[in-house]
């Protein structure tokens, strides 16, 4: 298959973008670089990392930049890490670059290909390959979820020189990655049709008050739906929002203000929506086991609190937006992407909600997770006239994401510690809820576990601003990655803009937070 005569109208070994070749070249020379930094250090007695923060031996430091530094000088990986931490940060700022990268190369392919079909001319079999090659490497940087563990790479790259190979190991293989293992099945068992359509009943009993009307579904998903994560867990009930959302709301073709506003709601209220048990939020569950809070503390101190915050938050977007939901379709047909209705028996639906108490029983217990998830894709195929495919793929790229993200946030306690520990209530909660952005909420509240004499007002503070942030972005809570990957298509070629999302939930943010300080 070529060209001849003629050169093809696209140089398929040219890189259509520079930045790809830059962004490259920094992964391979940071670790180069932070390895002359190690050559004017002694090697280690004892090659291990991330480094005690009490080996520091700088507790009499009072300021903190001079804390920072000092850490530094004594273990020149930790800024190392930290940057490529950075780099990663700024890598998902830049997934929608990526996505048109991908389309643009797609379609110049699909077009080659159809002249081709007209006119054999030069595009070879190796060209076409190496076209198709590179667009999905365009796509794979693309993925939000995906960002964090390709970051891995000069992440292990830097260890290993500064460490050497057996460190790195060490350090990867210990980390607790519990949290990743159980949302992948929690999502995938959530995701199934028999608990679908189950959330869709109890949240279609709850629309039929405002007459099953678009506005009547929309609050009712972003009410009933992220307070039920406090018994279902936060992944599940993301999961079982977005895509309500995306078959109520969504396939009508919103605006853009509408498509993110919800999704600016969605992720603020699941990210305050488990806060009614100590078992279903990740940053909760991190932070209850070592500061011993049960399910009646949380009720008690952020639950109610949470229910209000959310509450008035539909309520003011609703009224808000009235003009945009004038413009869509009147109520919501039963079926609005044409899927066939599928039949369910009750005794079905039972069995899939044993699973999912099998699983959260054992969420800390990964190897019964795992035994119950392959139990539970047998009896899936099993009763397969009432089930639709499990969707594995968004479940797995969470996991994923969360997996990545304990291995990078493992390496940032060196500079996290100090700086919450430096700061009172009120400023300790803006500091927590702005770190949230850039940083999973599970990360923050399990690093502040880690700070020794933490006040009960401190606690409270951090728990606070890591719920009320947990909107912000994508990579702010552990859920968030799962209502992207259902609803991202929703939103053109370019995917979800970052900047979009951080103004949508603004808002509910202020909300959440003036509700945990006020009430």
């Amino acid at each position: 298959m070529t060209y001849a005569g003629r050169r093809p109208p696209f140089r398929p070994g040219r890189c259509p973008n520079r930045f790809v070749f830059i962004l490259l070249l920094w992964v391979l020379a940071l670790p180069s670089f932070g390895a002359i930094l190690a050559g004017f250090q002694p090697p280690p007695e004892k090659p291990s990392y991330p480094v005690d923060t009490a080996s520091y031996h700088d507790d009499n430091v009072s300021s903190v930049p001079a804390k920072l530094l000092g850490r530094i000088r004594q273990e020149p990986l930790n800024l190392v890490a930290t940057i490529i931490f950075a780099f990663a940060i700024v890598h998902t700022f830049l997934a929608s670059h990526f996505h048109k990268l991908a389309a643009r190369l797609e379609s110049q392919l699909q077009k080659l290909e159809q002249r081709n079909a007209q006119a054999p001319s030069g595009l070879s079999e190796k060209d076409h390959d190496r076209l198709v090659f590179r667009g999905q490497l365009y796509h794979f940087m693309g993925e939000v979820e995906a960002i964090f563990g390709i970051w891995l790479i000069p992440l292990f790259i830097a260890i290993i020189i500064f460490k050497g190979w057996g460190t790195m190991v060490d350090y990867v293989g210990h980390a607790n990655v519990n949290d990743a293992i159980f949302v992948v099945v929690i999502m995938a068992m959530a995701g199934s049709l028999p608990i679908l359509r189950l959330a869709e009943n109890a949240i279609a009993r709850v629309a039929r008050l405002g007459r099953s009307s678009v506005p009547a579904w929309w609050l009712a998903i972003l009410t009933i739906g992220p307070i039920l994560g406090s018994f279902i867990t936060e992944p599940a009930a993301m999961t079982i929002s977005a895509l309500l959302l995306r078959r109520r709301i969504y396939s009508l073709q919103p605006s853009d203000r509408l498509k993110y506003a919800t999704l600016g709601l969605l992720f603020v209220n699941v990210s305050v929506g488990g806060t009614l048990s100590h078992f279903a939020a990740p940053p909760v569950v991190l932070a209850a086991s070592a500061w011993h809070w049960d399910s009646p503390f949380m009720m008690s101190h952020f639950g109610w609190k949470s229910v209000i915050a959310i509450v008035v938050s539909n309520l003011l977007y609703l009224f808000l937006l009235r003009k945009e939901f004038r413009a869509l379709a009147s109520p919501v047909a039963e079926n609005p992407e044409g899927q066939p209705r599928h039949s369910i028996r009750w005794w079905v639906t039972l069995i899939h909600l044993l699973f999912l108490t099998w699983t959260v029983v054992n969420a800390h217990y990964p190897v019964l997770v795992v035994l119950g998830f392959l139990f539970f894709l047998a009896y899936v195929a099993a009763t397969r006239r009432s089930q639709q495919p499990i969707a594995v793929r968004p479940a797995l790229l969470v996991g994923f994401f969360l997996a990545s993200l304990v291995i990078h946030g493992g390496c940032q306690s060196w500079w996290i510690g100090p700086v919450l520990n430096s700061l009172s209530q009120f400023p300790l909660m803006i500091c927590a809820t702005v770190l949230t952005a850039f940083n999973d909420n599970a990360a923050i509240t399990y690093l502040a576990t880690l700070v020794p004499g933490f006040s009960d007002a401190s606690k409270y503070a951090v728990m606070n601003g890591a719920i009320a942030g947990g909107g912000l972005t994508v990579i702010a809570n552990a859920p968030n990655p799962a209502g992207q990957s259902i609803l991202a298509s929703r939103f053109g070629p370019s995917g979800i803009s970052p900047l979009g999302l951080l103004l949508a939930a603004l808002a509910p943010t202020l909300i959440v937070a003036v509700a945990f300080i006020v009430l």
